[in-house]
């Protein structure tokens, strides 16, 4: 016969109290997130006088209308898509190379280039040196601002490293037996087997690149290469006034929608599509974070 082991008082006590601490912990992080939808769904005149904390007062859509129909903001929703996605496989790619060279043994010099790497995680060049010298790569007012810079991470190096490195030898001798060159058991062999930590750097680096308004900011004066978070900067930093105009089909008609509403509903768009793709690689991501936790 099987008997349940009782929890004692001072368990069942301490069980509670986790439970309260942690219920809390979710509530502190999540309620901004839910105060910032319902204010973005309601009323941007109505909102003003303050008072909504669960539920939309009067429900509205104006808010995302008027976001969407703001001129220059699809283009900057359609520059900051493509600097994602465009600047996400580059450095997953090129990080990924660099890293499992590094990672072989037999690499002449490879101790000198990773001590090398690592004082660049402690020591930069500043901000100045760092305008002026892509100043003279052509780089400013350039698409490409967004992709060379940020095509090398030797944090993320790192981590690609300790999972190359736990990666049998034998799949690489025996397809250097069948005539395979570096560069076929890299593409063929090597990455295929490391999704788990392609998709965990692909997810930093991916949200880095959406939420990356600085580089726009500092390098960028075009309004149609600036992407969206650096639009969005731009608006919270510029609009005073509590409310906006809209242009509508060539007219410009005032809406209830304010300045605030407007940032919130911003805010909104600009955070979604995270949202959505976290899922899919969340079990990825799982995997990849565990890269080096157990060892022998």
């Amino acid at each position: 016969m099987f008997s349940l082991k009782r929890k004692t008082m001072g368990e069942a006590t301490f069980d509670i109290v986790n439970n309260i601490i942690m219920l809390c912990i979710c509530f502190i992080t999540l309620y901004p997130i839910w105060y910032v939808l319902v204010n973005a769904f309601n009323n941007g005149s109505d909102a003003m006088s303050g008072g909504i904390y669960w539920w939309p007062r009067v429900f509205s859509l104006e808010n995302f209308k008027a976001v969407f129909v703001t001129p220059g903001i699809m283009q900057a929703m359609w520059i900051t898509v493509a600097k994602t996605v465009v600047g996400t496989a580059v450095h997953v790619f090129f990080t990924a190379m660099v890293a499992y060279a590094l990672s072989r043994k037999n690499l002449i010099g490879g101790k000198l280039y990773i001590l090398m790497g690592t004082v660049t995680l402690f020591f930069s060049g500043g901000l100045i040196p760092t305008f002026l010298l892509m100043r003279d790569l052509h780089l400013l007012e350039n698409f490409l601002v967004y992709i060379i810079p940020f095509m090398f991470s030797f944090f993320d190096l790192i981590i690609f490293m300790t999972f190359f490195r736990d990666i049998p030898e034998g799949l690489e001798e025996a397809a250097r037996i069948d005539g395979a060159n570096d560069w076929s058991i890299f593409l063929r062999i090597v990455l295929p087997v490391s999704m788990p930590v392609l998709a965990t750097i692909a997810l930093f680096h991916g949200v880095f690149q959406w939420n990356d308004y600085f580089t726009g900011m500092i390098y960028i004066n075009n309004p149609d290469l600036q992407p969206i978070q650096t639009y969005l900067y731009r608006v919270v930093a510029q609009s005073s006034s509590n409310q906006m105009m809209v242009a509508v089909q060539g007219s410009s008609v005032t809406k209830s929608v304010t300045s605030q509403s407007i940032k919130l509903a911003t805010m909104v768009v600009t955070t979604l599509p995270i949202v959505f793709v976290y899922p899919f690689l969340q079990r990825y991501f799982v995997k990849g974070m565990m890269i080096g936790s157990i060892k022998g």
